[in-house]
């Protein structure tokens, strides 16, 4: 799925993306940077990312590097 960045806090590691499929918004949580080559993230980044559901909330796990293409 690719997403844009609503919002990262890099204290916490938590933060918002923005599905463009959807728009709909899918947490960053504490983590969620790790294995992947960010250290921190920027509002209005595109990233490339694989949803993971957990109750009824998803959150988005394997970061990569976004593209404008598609």
């Amino acid at each position: 799925m690719q997403g844009v960045i609503e919002a990262f806090d890099p204290a916490t590691g938590t933060g918002i993306v923005l599905s463009e499929t959807d728009g709909s918004r899918i947490l960053l949580r504490p983590g969620s940077l790790e294995g992947s080559i960010f250290r921190s993230l920027r509002q209005g980044q595109r990233i490339i990312f694989d949803v993971v559901e957990d109750g009824n909330r998803r959150y988005a796990s394997s970061i990569r590097v976004g593209s404008d293409g598609r």
